[in-house]
């Protein structure tokens, strides 16, 4: 049967994109089924991680993303100038920021930068404040450039499989497809109808986030701040308030969020009575309803993003958790649509990236039992805010919230495998990100090694070989790097005897059997 796409992924914000177009690098026909007309402008997540960072950059899209963080750094400055303008009291910069835990500020200038998980950031640790709506639009203008059918305005009603494929039914007609990704957010038609199991714990919380126009903001405590009602944040940016209320979940997600909803909220968990909303720029309520799938595939339906978990938006999890099920997901779909994908490939995306999800979970339901209004939590809160003033603490938290820690149990025992291949500068001046932008897989070679490279052989376009020399790292023979950007097989110079064995077992593992021929 002719298929109209390979996949068909539903939902168009930052996972769908981010999936769509490593799809399409691949040269995977891929159509993406959006109900919103246009981009999402809600206010939500406001920061990108190291592993997205990390992605980004090896796509080549860090310049635009460094433009988008300028923005958003004068933004801050000017609600830094307004409160002073307002006469707010202690208005001063805050030390350079390193993530928070439960809205407790973790300080830059306490983090351990030399510990080894800091190792080979590159240009990518240089950018990540960038809010969601306009990471959505630079993902939206590269989908196009690559090819990308986005299809606005269309609602997925339903579907049907068998072993061939799968019938995607919407409001503007079907569509028969390979397979059927759903990116459709926490409320996920695709895992609905696909009958996924959703476990997890119920929400015990109202939360609001907005950007408002409001008078008798100078009298609210900038930043996170804890009261004997909730909890509330104002700031980093004009206008930005955010508002947590222990008293179960909202009686209507759907309902559009009001001024005199948003100023009753932030009046009770403030105290601040003089603090008037006069109009609403952009509102979201969420709560911390907290639930995985326990498996990303059912046949040809996959999940990813907040179809496949949900959780609070506490430490700015959602968003990177997402796009890393998109880095992850796209290349083993791809190898699977196109026929060279080894045994199991697509099996590991569950297996790789539940353990991540599931940490996530435990992280956030972490942040909101210290944000409780009791006494227990207010205890726990002061010891743990003694604890993020030292410099052990700091970099703890910092490596989890960041993402540096990440990493897949792979086989091997170098300490680089299963984790994301550092970026080496190489002799010509180049980095190992920059080789990484098609969205291939790539065999570094750093002992100009013919035997080594001669293992590749066969591969095609499904790998690159590239030999080099990186005189900062001189202790390391080659690496093999997935076109995630982890590493999949990695030997120092001492360990050349019994490494072309591991990367044989490595390159069959990831990238299949090479040609015969070859």
């Amino acid at each position: 049967m002719k298929h109209d796409a390979d996949v068909v992924v539903a939902g168009g914000g930052p996972v769908g994109l981010m999936l769509a177009c490593e799809l399409a690098l691949a040269d995977v026909r891929v159509v993406v089924l959006e109900r919103l007309t246009e981009v999402d402008t809600t206010i939500k997540a406001g920061a990108i991680n190291s592993p997205s960072a990390e992605a980004f950059y090896r796509r080549g899209m860090l310049p635009d993303l460094a433009e988008v963080q300028r923005a958003a750094v004068e933004k801050f400055s000017s609600f830094l100038r307004q409160r002073q303008a307002a006469g707010a009291s202690g208005v001063q910069r805050p030390p350079r920021f390193a993530g928070h835990f439960a809205g407790i500020m973790l300080r830059g200038d306490l983090l351990d930068e030399s510990d080894p998980d800091f190792e080979s950031p590159g240009p990518a640790s240089e950018v990540g404040l960038v809010p969601q709506e306009a990471l959505e639009r630079l993902l939206a203008d590269r989908a196009a450039e690559l090819g990308v059918a986005l299809r606005r305005g269309v609602t997925l009603s339903g579907f049907d499989t068998d072993e061939d494929g799968v019938r995607v039914h919407t409001s503007h007609g079907s569509l028969q497809t390979g397979w059927l990704v759903g990116c459709d957010g926490g409320r996920s038609t695709v895992r609905r109808l696909a009958g996924f199991p959703f476990p997890g714990t119920d929400p015990e919380i109202t939360g609001h986030q907005a950007i408002v126009e409001m008078s008798g903001s100078e009298k609210l405590g900038a930043g996170w701040n804890w009261t004997g009602t909730g909890t509330y944040a104002h700031g980093p940016m004009p206008g930005r308030i955010l508002t947590v209320e222990f008293d179960g979940p909202p009686a209507d997600r759907e309902a559009p969020v009001t001024a005199e909803e948003l100023q009753t909220s932030l009046r009770n968990v403030s105290g601040v009575e003089e603090v008037e909303i006069h109009k609403v720029l952009s509102a979201t309520r969420f709560t911390d309803n907290a639930r995985q799938v326990p498996d990303y595939r059912a046949g040809r339906v996959l999940l990813a993003g907040d179809a496949a978990h949900v959780h609070s938006p506490f430490g700015g999890q959602g968003l990177n958790l997402g796009i890393g099920d998109a880095m992850n997901l796209g290349w083993k779909l791809a190898a699977t649509v196109h026929g060279w994908a080894p045994e199991g490939l697509l099996d590991t995306y569950t297996a790789e990236r539940h353990p991540i999800g599931a940490w996530v979970l435990e992280w956030t339901r972490a942040q909101v039992a210290l944000m409780r209004p009791e006494s227990h939590a207010r205890a726990l809160r002061t010891v743990l805010t003694e604890l993020t003033g030292t410099v052990a603490a700091t970099t703890f938290f910092a490596k989890k919230i960041s993402g540096v820690q990440h990493r897949y149990d792979l086989p091997g025992g170098h300490p680089l495998t299963g984790r994301s291949a550092p970026d080496l500068e190489l002799a010509d001046g180049s980095r190992l990100a920059d080789h990484l932008r098609g969205g291939w897989g790539l065999l570094l070679d750093l002992a100009d090694d013919e035997g080594l490279r001669g293992r590749a052989a066969g591969y095609g376009s499904r790998l690159r070989v590239l030999t080099a020399v990186c005189s900062g790292r001189p202790d390391l023979a080659g690496l093999l790097v997935r076109p995630d950007g982890c590493t999949a097989w990695a030997a120092d110079t001492p360990d050349s005897a019994t490494a072309p064995d591991d990367l044989d077992a490595a390159l069959r593992r990831w990238f299949g059997a090479p040609d015969a021929a070859a």
